[in-house]
């Protein structure tokens, strides 16, 4: 299809920033948007079945060269005529005429037609440049498509809101600009960018226009509450953030402006445009993601200055986005107590033009002396809790250990068959993936569906059989999460997983990848006769793959085999060394097997490459939440009984050495009675 019409329902997201942004709970009852569409099925990318490789630059260039295609390189897309766009199309407001209106990706081959707004994939294009019918014909023109489902909630709630400066009641005003830090906001401002307050929901508005202004497409809704002594914001987007692709403040973009500034926060731009007058623009979904969908709007410009935030992560999203958009254009302002965010900076006072002439390239041939590197090594120094990561939330002992989840490393996981490596691992990831990681889940061992519906079990911390009138309210929830799945099971080609990896890396964006298991993977890898030597290798490439594209790779390994009396070391890894060699951090789940029972779990960490910590804590397994953070309740435990010199009671069986009477009594709470001495034998 041309078009994917970006429908949906409002997405409950979590924005962090300095922690003070939370999901959004929803709106007042008589502005809440309808009942959300079920959707049973999760985005999954596409699992390649032959080895076809992507496309790639190159081959664009070929195919449009080989059928008379005109076209310009641009930054991140090349440009050609549109075959979608009427001829009345062709020219602009100002009446200049804009015939390369189609905008191609070089990574995907995805296009956008910025006339007619009709959009879809490399194989579509080729449809349509060759007469075939699944392209064109099928087609559908974003222009011309109907409303989507929302259309008339987006409606309704833009009518209801009114502009701030129209409150009648002053206190009110005065109100709204403290808690959103307005006051040095001017009302000319939030006019021209056409931002409205909802006084039902104590809420600012900012609309989504159409890149020509033809309609309204979506809203955002923002509110604060007072929380102790601080605000915090929650955030509702219509429709969900999926589909919520606006670059608030596209519509006050010309043609001529060559220079642009990307923030995290529609106040953040407010801030940036009123006081150095450049063009400002949002991402929709902050630090989290920038939808290569938008990459065709950011082509004209030919300077790009990053403001994201102010602090460490920030920082991270603004290196990662760079990528995208070509670093040779592109600037990053370095967050530090004297360059805040924006908003922050005009309240203080600051000279916002001054800081982003401050601002560092995102690219360079290579370092030459400790000066390029100062500034990185004081920005480490100066945030050491940011620098050692994300922390767990579910599992505290591992942060005491690992300080947090850090990108670009590799961890490798292993553990005893059936101790329950994958329900630790998905819960594992799903505490960061609950905090805003985009995570991608590669499970080679078991099926997607079982393992979405342990992770299900997980984040709604109970079974959900007894209670299936409250699957819709968790299954949306966990549709929400930055979660996806690649289709991929049993054996695979290490360079097909690679590529799919790479893929996820562009379009979602994704931090944190997960492997389960190795193992699996090894049967198409025709290197060589020996499985210690493919493994080597394919540990080694995962290695790169989590260093050149700054993700955190998880990879699970099955242990060598091992008496199931001795406990797991590192050396215990399946293979050789290389393993533990590359690895940053490795993960053991030791599962100590007990006679009277079954075995206790605890986790090892006996390599952490960040400061050297090592150590071991215990995991106590929740049945009903199928989590290991979750104390299960009214477990019964094992009562082991020692007699005086500390030996443990075992139980009497019959026929069995050992087993007295008088332990008998001693277990069931008896006191036993002295035996009398037998003088038949004596007198014998």
């Amino acid at each position: 299809m041309w078009a994917r019409l970006r429908g949906g329902y409002p997405l409950r997201i979590l924005l962090p920033l300095r922690g003070e942004w939370m999901g959004r709970r929803g709106l007042p009852r008589n502005l809440a948007p309808g009942p959300p569409r079920r959707r049973y099925g999760k985005e999954t990318l596409q699992a390649l079945e032959m080895p076809v490789l992507p496309v790639t630059a190159t081959e664009i260039r070929q195919y449009l060269r080989g059928h008379g295609i005109p076209f310009q390189d641009g930054h991140s897309c090349l440009r050609a005529p549109s075959p979608f766009a009427e001829s009345s199309q062709l020219k602009d407001q100002t009446g200049v005429t804009t015939s390369f209106s189609l905008f191609i990706d070089k990574t995907t081959g995805r296009f956008l037609c910025m006339t007619s707004l009709a959009e879809g994939s490399w194989e579509d294009f080729q449809a349509s440049v060759e007469g075939r019918g699944d392209g064109a014909e099928e087609g559908l023109l974003l222009s011309k498509a109907p409303e989507f489902e929302d259309s008339k909630e987006v409606r309704r709630i833009w009518n209801r809101a009114v502009p701030l400066w129209e409150l009648p009641d002053q206190e009110e005003v005065q109100l709204a600009d403290t808690m959103f830090g307005l006051t040095k906001v001017t009302d000319d401002t939030l006019k021209r960018f056409s931002v409205r307050y909802l006084r039902p929901a104590r809420s600012l508005v900012f609309p989504w226009f159409s890149p020509g202004g033809s309609g309204l497409r979506g809203l955002k809704l923002l509110e604060a509450k007072c929380q102790g002594d601080g605000v915090s914001y929650e955030e509702t987007t219509i429709p969900r953030p999926s589909a919520y692709h606006n670059l608030f403040g596209l519509p006050l973009i010309s043609r001529r402006d060559a220079e642009v500034v990307l923030t995290s926060r529609e106040l953040d731009s407010l801030a940036l445009n009123q006081s150095t007058g450049l063009p400002t623009l949002t991402l929709p979904r902050g630090t989290t993601c920038l939808p290569p969908s938008l990459l065709p709007y950011l082509e004209q410009f030919r300077r790009i200055v990053f403001w994201l935030g102010d602090d460490l992560r920030s920082w991270e999203a603004a290196k990662l986005f760079a990528r995208k958009l070509n670093p040779k254009r592109c600037f990053l302002v370095r967050p530090g107590d004297q360059q805040p965010r924006p908003l922050e900076a005009l309240n203080r006072g600051f000279n916002l033009s001054r800081i982003l002439r401050t601002a560092l390239p995102a690219w360079h041939k290579s370092i030459v002396s400790f000066r390029q590197l100062r500034e990185e090594v004081l920005g480490e120094l100066s945030n050491v809790e940011q620098v050692a990561g994300l922390r767990w939330s579910r599992f505290p002992d591992l942060n005491r250990i690992l300080k947090g989840h850090r990108k670009g490393e590799l961890t490798v996981f292993t553990g005893p068959t059936g101790s329950g490596k994958t329900t630790f691992i998905s819960e594992y990831a799903l505490d960061l993936c609950s905090q805003g990681v985009n995570t991608l889940w590669g499970s080679f061992e078991i099926s997607n569906v079982r393992l979405a519906r342990v992770m299900l079990t997980q984040f709604a911390e109970g079974r959900l059989e007894d209670q299936l009138d409250k699957y819709d309210h968790w299954a949306d929830r966990f549709e929400d999460l930055p979660l996806y799945f690649m289709t991929f099971h049993g054996q695979q080609s290490i360079r097909t997983v690679i590529d799919t990896m790479q893929h996820a890396v562009y379009v979602y964006d994704i931090c944190h990848v997960v492997i389960d298991n190795l193992q699996f993977m090894m049967g198409h890898e025709q290197l060589s006769t020996d499985r210690i030597a493919a493994q080597d290798y394919i540990v080694g490439v995962f290695r790169k793959f989590a260093t050149d594209n700054n993700c955190h790779v998880t990879l699970v390994i099955h242990p060598r085999k091992e008496d199931d009396d001795k406990e797991l070391q590192t050396a215990s890894i399946f293979g050789s060394a290389k393993a533990s060699q590359e690895a940053d951090n490795v993960l053991i789940l030791q599962d100590r097997k007990l006679v009277t029972g079954p075995g206790k779990r605890y986790l090892q960490v006996s390599k952490n490459r960040f400061d050297g910590d090592v150590g071991v804590f215990p995991l106590e397994f929740n049945k009903n939440s199928l989590t290991f953070s979750i104390p299960p309740k009214n477990k019964a435990r094992l009562k082991k009984i020692k007699d005086d010199t500390g030996s443990v009671a075992k139980k009497p069986s019959s026929g069995k050495k050992g087993a007295t009477p008088q332990n008998s009594e001693i277990c069931s709470g008896q006191v036993p009675t002295p035996k009398q001495p037998d003088t038949s034998k004596r007198s014998k």
